[in-house]
């Protein structure tokens, strides 16, 4: 057992000591003892974070999917690398062990070379969760090319700026894609986009839902005629550590996308210790990220951190309502899940249902539960851990970013004390720190401030594709030789941090600073409750007062709404005292949420300030019809 691994507390504060009093040691050493390298480095580590510059592995030559691929095969061929779960219960899973794997992406890595794909070139992959996508990932990473992955929700207009900021020259998409009972039109979304991006060459189309399509001869091409032509074999491309692997996209304050870059050798070693430490994955344990690829977690943790480990990773096509809500737990019983992962949001509207959905499916193969996405309140945590846990497992509740490229502050399974709503501390290699107002770093533990992040780590992104001054100006300009990672953070006696929100999600009411998150878990905590957002307004007397959303679970829909809303008021009044108390709580029927299940509290703040017209594009939420719901109850309720 290697001894980068915890195996106890006492193992992980040795690990952590290490890896601060001697980083670039303790990072080479586990570099050097989990991954094939063609060439070592010259140096583990050069940085200057006041440029921003970062170098992990200077000079180290290597391949990721070497690593995800090529080294299990000749002790784990035949082991189960993906299980697909399809969105329809009738449809079989598939089973794809490393030796399957090896040869579609071998297979896929030749069709992209066999449309003049070269190292460098950048990729755009707009695709459902089916393997193909892992595949096509994999086949990029393999030949040197730089994926874009969207996500198979976004409008044809956010897929458009996304290709062309990256000058994409190829997209891979499908017919259509499975997400409940509905059926997403990609090909015809990417025809929309496409009229706009001329750096497009080709599009490869996956026949997946058998919809008919228009194809554009010349630049149109089904996926299975290529496909089926090629070799699988297909040798590596020579990378160099600090080539990059890939651009995803992440929301800014501006509206306008930043394509976060991420190199080859530091994230391949930082998801994989990541992935091993956090989830204490042991060979055999079958893992599910419920997340969707499209999104930096299911890059870190459905692809790279598990495949580098050789481990058994559930992609799930579907969604947590179809057929019906018991279905997650319906895939932990079919294929024995070990370790569930999943998001704060899934587990507060799975909690609504009734509990006979749970309580019908046998979940004792469950050791480790995992939340990501957002902080978890502590009512969704409780229920987790009851009723799907049996309080037996630990929960992980991680906190990381796209910029991170992996998880920064989190309990070890089973190794650090879990304190619900905290994500604890630090992973080895991590070195946070909390700053004033005054740009002066915190000292004392039982504090408040902005969650800085001061040394580098294996994973951070490089820069923003094609603006690194944006980069600077957003995570590095201010606190100069910190990463600001944009969250405030309480840090207890004992040095575990509990993530507050964004900082721009501090209201000062009365010349009291606020916190949006702190109101938001006591509301929660209310019986009639299942999930509530919190912002300021301004307000003639105070400067600003706080503004409520607020959903209701369906046993209380028909309640007195009035006395609800005293109720509740009443509840912050008594927790946290009359100056938190929302001074307006709206009931709507849901809030305005990213695919990824993040609150859009920018569209919440515009409702609140009555700012009703300047939106942006809200086709790519996962419910755009909740917002104008909202903005017709705002105007009854300012009336």
């Amino acid at each position: 057992m290697s001894r980068f691994f915890a195996r106890s507390f006492e193992d992980y504060k040795s690990l952590y000591q290490e890896s601060t009093n001697t980083p670039e040691t303790f990072w080479g050493e586990f570099a050097k003892e989990s991954f094939s390298w063609i060439k070592p480095w010259d140096s583990v580590l050069e940085h200057d974070l006041k440029k921003p510059q970062v170098s992990w592995f200077a000079g180290a030559q290597l391949n990721i999917t070497e690593n995800c691929i090529d080294r299990h095969l000749e002790k784990d061929g035949n082991k189960t690398a993906i299980i697909f779960e399809p969105n329809a219960v009738d449809e079989k899973a598939k089973y794809i062990t490393y030796a399957e794997l090896s040869v579609a992406v071998n297979k896929t890595a030749n069709l992209l070379k066999s449309l003049g794909v070269k190292k460098g070139d950048r990729i755009c992959l707009y695709m459902p969760m089916v393997p193909e996508l892992a595949y096509a990932v994999l086949a990029c990473a393999r030949i040197g090319a730089i994926h874009s992955v969207v996500f198979a929700g976004f409008s044809a207009k956010s897929l458009a700026d996304r290709i062309n900021d990256a000058a994409c020259k190829l997209v891979l998409t499908a017919d259509g894609g499975y997400r409940g009972s509905k059926i997403t039109p990609l090909k015809a979304i990417t025809d929309d986009a496409l009229t706009q991006c001329p750096t497009i060459e080709h599009v490869v189309v996956l026949k997946r839902t058998n919809q008919k399509v228009s194809m554009l001869e010349g630049r149109d091409i089904w996926w299975h005629d290529l496909y089926d032509q090629q070799s699988g074999n297909c040798p590596v491309e020579v990378m160099d550590a600090e080539d990059p692997l890939f651009i995803l996209y992440t929301s800014g304050s501006t509206g306008q996308p930043k394509g976060m870059v991420h190199t080859c050798a530091g994230y391949m070693v930082y998801t994989n210790f990541s992935f091993r430490n956090v989830f204490q994955y042991q060979p055999n344990d079958v893992y599910w990220c419920t997340a969707d690829i499209g999104w930096i977690t299911g890059h870190s943790y459905i692809v790279y951190g598990p495949l580098s480990a050789g481990a058994t990773t559930v992609m799930f096509e579907g969604v947590p309502s179809y057929p019906d809500m018991g279905r997650f737990w319906q895939v932990v019983e079919k294929h024995k899940v070990n370790i569930l992962y999943t998001a704060p949001t899934a587990i507060r509207a799975l909690a609504k249902c009734d509990l006979s959905l749970v309580t019908q499916h046998d979940l004792s193969s469950l050791k480790t539960l995992g939340t990501v996405g957002e902080p978890i309140n502590k009512e969704a945590w409780e229920w987790y851990d009851q009723n799907i846990g049996k309080s037996q497992c630990p929960i992980v509740d991680t906190w990381w970013q796209t910029e991170t490229g992996g998880i920064l502050i989190s309990p070890l399974s089973g190794i650090t004390e879990t304190i619900p709503t905290f994500a604890t501390l630090p992973l080895p290699g991590v070195q946070p720190c909390l700053m004033d107002d005054n740009g002066n770093e915190i000292d004392e533990q039982n504090a408040e401030g902005k969650l800085c992040i001061k040394f580098p780590w294996p994973s951070m992104a490089r820069t923003i594709y094609g603006n690194h001054k944006r980069f600077k100006e957003t995570y590095y300009s201010a606190f100069p030789g910190l990463y600001f990672t944009g969250d405030g953070a309480k840090r207890d006696q004992n040095g575990n941090y509990r993530i507050t929100g964004r900082v721009d999600d501090v209201v000062i009411v009365s010349g009291h600073n606020l916190g949006t998150a702190e109101i938001e878990n006591i509301i929660d905590e209310h019986e009639a409750v299942t999930e509530a957002a919190v912002v300021g307004y301004p307000h003639d007397i105070k400067g600003n007062s706080i503004y409520a959303f607020v959903t209701l679970s369906d046993a209380h829909q028909t309640k007195d709404a009035k006395a609800l809303e005293q109720n509740i008021k009443q509840l912050v009044s008594n927790t946290l005292g009359p100056i938190s108390k929302p001074e307006i709580i709206q009931f709507c029927s849901g809030l305005p949420k990213t695919r990824s299940g993040k609150i859009m509290r920018r569209i919440l703040r515009k409702v609140a300030a009555n700012e009703l017209d300047a939106f942006g594009d809200i086709s790519t939420l996962l419910n755009p019809e909740c917002v104008q719901e909202i903005v017709d109850n705002r105007k009854n309720e300012m009336r």
